[in-house]
């Protein structure tokens, strides 16, 4: 994938996320905007690598690598820095108050679209 396909991708994933967050939540904070971008950039990633596998398998994929990704700006923006930009702690089966069960659920909902109508390409392209 060139570049210029990068940048778009996690530009579409920024906004994308940023636009997701401020219609649910009524707000969002500029963090989840690159989180969002870097996120988008990973399932496209998963999606080439796991071409040949089924849907749901990519899509369950995605959701775990979007929630470590979660876990790993989590722990820093909202524990090492005290941004409070998120809190889960009052979420059955949290993990420090960064990730639960709940919203790992919603990113695999949100990775079925991705796995489905973004992945493109066929399998030797999707090597690269």
């Amino acid at each position: 994938m060139k570049m210029k396909q990068k940048i778009g991708i996690f530009l579409y994933g920024a906004v994308g996320y940023a636009a997701i967050e401020v219609i649910c939540r009524g707000y969002t904070h500029w963090s989840m905007a690159l989180t969002g971008g870097a996120c988008l950039l990973l399932l496209f990633r998963i999606n080439r690598r796991l071409a040949r596998r089924g849907l749901l398998l990519r899509a369950a994929a995605g959701a775990a690598a979007v929630t470590a990704l979660e876990l790993a700006v989590g722990l820093v923006v909202n524990r090492w820095l005290g941004w409070g930009v998120w809190d889960y702690a009052a979420q059955p089966l949290n993990l420090l108050g960064q990730i639960c069960p709940r919203y790992s659920l919603y990113w695999f909902c949100l990775a079925l679209p991705v796995m489905l109508f973004f992945g493109g390409g066929r399998p030797a392209e999707r090597r690269s």
